[in-house]
Parts: C-alpha cells; structure tokens; sequence
C-alpha cells in the first residue's frame, strides 16, 4: 500500500547518477511527498544515491534521492527515488504547484486569449484546482 498519493507531473528535471559523468535530462512522471518517479536513459541498482536538480527554479533546486526501483529495458528506464530530506519532499511538491499554474497561465492565454499576471494565475488556479492538489507540508510526513 502506498504511503504518499502519486500526481502526474511533467517537471523538467536533471539527474545526476553517480556513476555517470554528466548530468542528463529527464522529466518527472510522478510527483509525491515521499519522492518522484522519471524516465531515465541510464538504469539504477536499488539503493543507489543520485542527485536531482530542478533548473527551472531560481535558485535551482537540489537534492539528494535514493532509487527505491527501476524498471524497463534499454533506451528507457523508469526510476522511483525517495527523497532523504523531508523537507526536500515538500519543496519538490511546491515546484510542481507553481509548474502547474504556470502550465495554467500559458493555457488561458493559448485557449481564452487572456493575458494574466503571475499573480493573476496563481489566484485562479488557486480558487480552481488548489483543493485538488495536496497540502501539506514536512510534518505531515510523520
């Protein structure tokens, strides 16, 4: 039984294997507060610690994340990581909800032919969608 609800999400991200030389581009499948899962080119034994790096934040955020499994066959694995600082959960769930009003202010502008301030967004979105999306922050993990 799962212990966090899991949320699509299309959040760019990097990750950072430790074997690897090079950081590599993915993005996000699911977000929760216990971690995150992603499509990876490079595969992951249980256990291993790697670094995931959300660049679109300013600054960007950081952190470091154990792989809990991994799935698939070349060229595609699908990673599910935990995250080893409880609050790091909860920053990565706050990217995801300024990720999802941003998606909502370029869809209102792409689909209604509104033009909306940040702020705008983030009040509509709010009285929208916000009681769909988990609140909670770190001492809710306990």
């Amino acid at each position: 039984m799962r212990q966090f609800i899991r949320h699509p999400s299309s959040i760019p991200i990097e990750v950072h294997h430790s074997e690897a030389t090079q950081q590599q581009a993915a993005n996000a499948v699911n977000v929760s507060l216990g971690g995150l899962s992603f499509v990876s080119a490079t595969a992951a034994n249980q256990g291993d610690l790697i670094r995931v790096r959300i660049p679109g934040t300013r600054p960007p955020f950081e952190t470091s994340a154990q792989v809990v499994w991994c799935r698939g066959d070349p060229p595609g694995f699908e990673l599910g990581v935990t995250f080893l600082d409880e609050e790091d959960a909860f920053r990565v769930r706050m990217v995801e909800q300024v990720c999802q009003i941003e998606q909502y202010l370029q869809y209102v502008k792409q689909h209604e032919g509104r033009e909306l301030s940040p702020e705008q967004a983030a009040r509509e979105w709010i009285d929208k969608f916000a009681a769909d999306f988990p609140n909670g922050g770190p001492e809710s993990l306990h």
